[in-house]
């Protein structure tokens, strides 16, 4: 049987970078198989050239046993693939039959056939179990459901491989299995998958074989049943990978920070974020928020960290109110912050490492002299300290920070912000598109950060990495509180529930 996909010795070159080394991929006709490796390992581009959206510089590409070559996703289409990308691509005025047929819209003279897309589109609903109305529009669908819509459009234009990048990034744990039904489905019909993750519970899960990507090579191709998470992050990495959070159980002592009907409206329209909410944070444990990403997480944290002002309640940090209290202020009695968007609000791209190792504390000693002036050599040598201790790589200081990959980054961060000696610890996102090796290391940090006393609030859309590291979990849905549980009483099943909105009585 000839295969669905045949890459042979694919090489793709960047300045500077060689992202596909002589890469050889096969997928099969009715499998699902995973693409797995650290960031910038090569995955994407590998993808991008199936896809049309990038032409390889060597190496052959063959789809059903027909080598081709494709200078656009025009002609991936043609031949039946499809990619829902990890961001969504849709237009949120639109319906949902409106966006599935953009781009090959059926028409009754100049104007579109709205009954023929919308007959189409149900008919499509129907046929894989879908959840929708061709009518909704896409603004008023959660996540979840505008996934469905992705996948939609793909089959509308009648895929029979599907590439689906970073699939379950936004999914509650109810919607994953969803989402898995129909990717069995799909494939048992004589499809083929290409599942891009980084959750290898996911992988071990749904696919049947999964290839491994490092620095650009392929490192190899093993069946399910002949592996194991451990062994494929050793591969991913290279070495011997902790999976699981090792960690005491916790000891905490007073509040730290304390949250009273905190309020935060949003800037268009006349409803709230943040929808009264409290919670306390104690010094010694590590407090988890969990939630599908856009439920107010960003306008909390911002808000707590001083970077968003907020419209009622008060936040106490050690006692004090700092409700009006700017974020320099916030820092100085205490506080520290990781950053979500490590570029926006983490690094200057433009600044060496070693200017964004004091970022924020710049203007204090022992890194500022009289008038304003910067001891340069007191900032070189904590920075040096910092990229030692907490392996940031390449290790020179003058680096730029914009050079960084994103799990180096990330690292320059946390080191950053741990390293001031504070009493409270914001973390939002804090491994997000990182490394499976610097999430190991970043996890560490974190709960040695909690046993020397910090107070830890973790914000993460990650659920294992919340459930491994909290010690209590608050879950947020459309910015409200539905619920507290400990770690012991927790589960992916229950996180769900109340992530889509069930209160805690309902998912008991």
């Amino acid at each position: 049987m000839t295969k669905a996909v045949d890459m042979q010795n694919i090489s793709k070159r960047f300045p500077l970078v060689l992202a596909n080394d002589r890469v050889n991929f096969e997928l099969n006709w009715g499998e699902v198989h995973a693409l797995i490796g650290e960031n910038g390992a090569g995955k994407s581009t590998l993808m991008k050239i199936l896809y049309g959206l990038q032409a390889p510089d060597e190496g052959k590409l063959a789809i059903d046993g027909a080598e081709v070559s494709f200078r656009s996703p025009k002609d991936a289409i043609k031949l039946g693939i499809g990619m829902v990308h990890q961001h969504f691509m849709l237009v949120e005025p639109l319906s949902v039959a409106e966006n599935m047929v953009l781009g090959s819209e059926p028409m009754k003279g100049v104007a579109l056939d709205y009954g023929k897309a919308r007959s189409r589109t149900a008919e499509l609903i129907k046929q894989f179990g879908f959840d929708i109305s061709p009518d909704t529009k896409i603004e008023d669908l959660p996540v979840g459901l505008q996934q469905q819509v992705e996948i939609l459009k793909t089959l509308y234009r009648g895929v029979k491989i599907l590439i689906m990048d970073e699939p379950t990034a936004v999914l509650t744990p109810q919607e994953t299995r969803g989402l898995f039904k129909f990717i069995r489905d799909f494939a048992a019909k004589g499809n083929a998958v290409v599942f891009i993750s980084h959750k290898l519970d996911e992988v071990m899960e749904i696919c049947d074989r999964m290839s491994v990507m490092r620095d650009g090579q392929m490192i190899g191709t093993v069946n399910r049943e002949d592996t194991n998470q451990r062994q494929l992050a050793n591969m991913m990495v290279g070495r011997e990978v902790i999976l699981r959070v090792d960690k005491e159980l916790a000891q905490p002592k007073g509040v730290q920070i304390k949250i009273d009907d905190l309020v935060v409206m949003h800037p268009a329209k006349q409803k709230p974020v943040v929808n009264h909410v409290s919670f306390e944070v104690r010094a010694g444990e590590i407090v988890g928020i969990a939630g599908i990403e856009g439920n107010g997480q960003t306008e909390l944290v911002e808000c707590i960290a001083g970077l968003r002002k907020a419209d009622g309640g008060t936040i106490y940090l050690e006692g004090r109110d700092v409700t009006k209290e700017s974020a320099r202020v916030r820092r100085e009695e205490g506080l520290s912050h990781i950053p979500e968007d490590r570029y926006e609000r983490g690094l200057v791209e433009t600044f060496t490492a070693s200017m964004n190792a004091v970022l924020g504390d710049q203007y204090r000693a022992p890194y500022a002299v009289g008038l304003g002036f910067l001891d340069e050599q007191k900032i070189e040598s904590h920075a040096k300290a910092l990229i030692k201790d907490y392996d940031v790589r390449p290790s020179a200081t003058n680096v730029l920070a914009g050079s960084y990959s994103g799990g180096n980054a990330q690292k320059l961060i946390v080191a950053r912000e741990l390293e001031r000696k504070p009493d409270v610890l914001i973390a939002a996102q804090p491994t997000r598109g990182v490394d499976i090796g610097a999430i190991e290391f970043i996890h560490k940090q974190i709960v040695k950060a909690r046993d020397m006393g910090l107070a830890v609030l973790l914000v993460s859309a990650d659920l294992n990495e919340v459930m491994s590291l909290s010690d209590r979990i608050l879950v947020l849905f459309e910015g409200q509180i539905m619920g507290e549980l400990s770690q012991e009483a927790a589960t992916a099943e229950k996180l769900g529930l109340l992530m889509a909105g069930s209160k805690l009585s309902e998912a008991a």
